[in-house]
């Protein structure tokens, strides 16, 4: 697949996680302007990734059946019906179906994208999944800025239209890239056999520990820098620096995943990042965590891709889009039961415990996730699993596993 081709689909990656990055900056907004109670806009935020977790398990696994082009686009339309309803909505009632419906989109677009990257380059499969990760960070990061310019000036619903529009630009895009469908369907219909295999639970552990962190991190940072009497600008500025290494870097941590192998430098980045989440807990300063903070953005830059290149490298081509789905709902599962449970343990025990159990549970799957590959698979680079390394036939595809 063409680089031009590649950037196209990242740049609709980064529409869908802006649309994204742009409601989580105005549920202020709803909750002044709307009148909707604080309690509801977590709701509106776990709602979406609820469907989210629902649709990447349950309906991403039809993109492997022939039906990738389709996929991406029905998803691309039904996150556009998302933002059109968040952009009318003014009732409780109105915002959660709008989300809902979002988060089916994107569950239905994000795996198909990735299948259709993967599968069309496989040389270069690590370089186009972390430039596909920097893109939706990229993407997600951009959102707080759109609703910036946009609200003061013409309200809520302006940057939910403007990221629908761009969105609807996308569609002529997806229909003139070539994508090749499989000529032999899956005989499961959905993902679970995977869970069979080694590498695909490594994967999966992997992804588990890097959405632990994240959502530990985005939980927890702006309040412990607040009790820590640090600036508001420089916790905002600390979130944005943390996002610019896993934009610039990803795409080069893919190609390092691919030539040592991700189930090297995957977990090896965990653990540097538990690290870091540990020192986090103790460190004196707002400062000290912001200094830090840079130092982690980097590591995590150069090694977040490798959960991704892992999956991709694991499953039989015309499994990826299950695959991609189950690895993508293990990481929403993952965030948005540890930003729950994050602040559940900042108020029992302090930035201390939080961080602490973050890194503890982080290096606990890191290590898992290295030795539960084994060697043979930790060793080699093409991971793509074999008719005879498929335990149970019956989860194979016709022909291939």
């Amino acid at each position: 697949m063409k680089r031009s081709r590649v950037l196209q689909f990242g740049l609709m990656t980064a529409l869908l996680a802006s649309g994204y990055g742009v409601m989580f900056t105005v549920l202020d907004d709803f909750r002044t302007e709307y009148g909707i109670e604080a309690h509801w806009l977590g709701l509106i935020v776990g709602i979406g990734f609820l469907s989210g977790f629902l649709s990447q398990v349950f309906i991403a696994p039809v993109a492997d059946r022939g039906y990738a082009r389709r996929m991406v686009l029905a998803g691309l339309l039904l996150n556009v019906v998302g933002l059109l309803g968040m952009a009318a909505g003014e009732t409780l009632n109105v915002l959660l179906l709008a989300r809902f419906v979002s988060g089916i989109g994107m569950g239905m677009a994000v795996p198909a994208v990735r299948r259709i990257v993967i599968n069309e380059d496989p040389e270069n499969l690590g370089a186009n999944v972390g430039l596909l990760l920097a893109a939706d960070v990229a993407g997600f990061a951009t959102g707080p800025a759109i609703s910036a310019l946009l609200v003061p000036a013409f309200g809520i619903p302006a940057p939910f239209l403007v990221i629908a529009g761009a969105c609807l630009l996308c569609v002529p895009l997806v229909l003139r890239v070539h994508v090749t469908e499989a000529t032999v369907r899956p005989t499961r219909r959905f993902a679970f056999d995977l869970l069979r295999e080694r590498p695909i639970i490594a994967g999966l552990m992997m992804g588990s520990a890097v959405f632990l962190m994240i959502g530990t991190f985005d939980a927890l940072w702006a309040i412990v820098l607040d009790d820590l009497d640090t600036s508001e600008w420089l916790a905002n500025l600390g979130i944005t620096l943390f996002a610019v290494p896993l934009i610039f870097l990803s795409s080069f941590g893919g190609r390092l995943a691919q030539r040592v192998g991700p189930f090297r430098l995957g977990p090896l980045g965990l653990l540097i990042g538990a690290g870091f989440m540990f020192t986090y807990g103790f460190l004196p300063s707002g400062i000290a965590m912001f200094s830090v903070g840079i130092f982690h953005g980097i590591s995590d830059g150069i090694t977040i891709s490798s959960t991704g290149v892992a999956i991709g490298l694991a499953a039989p081509p015309e499994r990826q889009a299950g695959a991609q789905g189950m690895l993508g709902a293990a990481e929403t599962l993952t965030g948005g039961v540890t930003a729950v449970m994050a602040g559940v343990l900042y108020t029992v025990g302090g930035r201390e415990l939080a961080y602490t159990v973050c890194a503890v549970i982080m290096v606990a799957l890191a290590v898992g996730a290295y030795l539960l590959v084994g060697s043979e698979y930790r060793n080699r680079q093409a991971l793509h699993l074999d008719d005879d390394e498929i335990r149970d036939p019956a989860s194979a595809v016709t022909g291939h596993a």
